[in-house]
């Protein structure tokens, strides 16, 4: 998720164990380690767009880096807070914050390596949006309560009512992919597979992509709290493989490559923009959740199969967009 909720998150954990003489020291500790995972994000290359993309939320994201996550948070520190601090009572903290910054990345539909190097599978719930004010607040306000009144149990209150939130949003997903079943069935469809995630901050409307006969098929579905659910039909693209262009490019030029990181990192879910030919998207993301329109995708030079792919990203902030996507949400007619 975005940064101040992984901050907000390792510092309510980290207040979950304080002492009352600790409020102060717990608060900044567990924050700035919540942080921590989030520093794969230093990881560049000029020559290689995609390494980034590569390794965010990659190994400093995994279960079984959690220990020394919070081993480097807390050596990090140590220098500045040894005069007030223990090393255990420092460490402890920077453990806590440090230590469900993956899990709660996994439940977005991003994908975290959870579970590296056990298994190198890009992890994705999908129960929760990557960012989401609701969950942010219920921290936030969780993490002030407890640092004001110096109290643990405002802390371990807010933790519980934000894990509830998630469930609500499991339950909220359960729903969604009961009606995209229906959905594809009713249109005579066999899904290949098939993916349901929320759209950007909010658990009620919700982004269907599923593959049937080498094609994707893109709706969204609401998922109101005191209705019934409503589909607004998509729009469909024609799935990418890797034959399309094994007869123009060499199989282990960079290029093809670069094609195959984005493959995965895409879960499969890839399409090349019938008006941009040289362009590759991720159809999981879009502005809208009825387009194919992308938020991100690599951009090919056929040409040059030995210079690598450059990565793209797209924004549509329009006011035409925004006005869409809240009609959306609400449950509004669109022609």
């Amino acid at each position: 998720m975005d940064l101040l909720t992984q901050g907000l998150l390792g510092a309510s954990l980290a207040q979950s164990s304080m002492r009352q003489n600790e409020t102060r020291l717990a608060t900044g500790v567990g924050f700035f380690a919540g942080l921590l995972a989030d520093a794969d994000i230093l990881i560049q290359s000029a020559n290689d767009p995609l390494l980034t993309v590569e390794f965010h939320r990659h190994f400093t994201h995994s279960i079984f880096f959690v220990p020394f996550g919070g081993l480097i948070a807390a050596l990090i520190l140590w220098p500045f807070l040894r005069k007030r601090l223990s090393f255990g009572r420092l460490y402890l903290f920077c453990f806590l914050g440090y230590s469900l910054s993956g899990v709660l990345d996994a439940l977005t539909s991003y994908g975290t390596h959870l579970f590296w190097p056990v298994s190198e599978e890009r992890v994705a719930f999908n129960i929760v949006s990557v960012v989401d004010p609701i969950f942010t607040l219920i921290l936030l306000i969780a993490v002030i309560c407890a640092y004001k009144k110096k109290a643990v149990m405002a802390a371990k209150i807010g933790l519980i009512i934000a894990t509830l939130y998630l469930v609500f949003g499991w339950v909220q997903l359960q729903r969604a992919e009961a009606t995209a079943v229906a959905l594809v069935a009713s249109r005579g469809h066999v899904a290949e597979q098939l993916l349901v995630k929320p759209t950007l901050a909010n658990l009620v409307l919700w982004r269907s992509i599923y593959e049937t006969e080498g094609k994707f098929y893109v709706d969204a579905i609401r998922v109101g709290l005191f209705s019934q659910p409503r589909i607004y039909p998509g729009e469909s693209i024609k799935k990418f493989t890797i034959d399309q262009f094994l007869d123009q490019l060499p199989k282990d030029s960079t290029l093809v490559k670069d094609i195959s990181r984005f493959t995965v990192f895409s879960a499969g879910f890839v399409a090349i923009q019938p008006e941009y030919p040289d362009l590759l998207v991720d159809v999981r993301y879009s502005n809208l959740p009825t387009t194919i329109a992308p938020l991100w995708g690599i951009e090919m030079n056929l040409q040059d199969p030995d210079q690598h792919a450059l990565y793209r990203l797209f924004r549509d902030t329009s006011k035409e967009t925004r006005q869409k996507f809240l009609a959306y949400l609400i449950g509004e007619s669109i022609d």
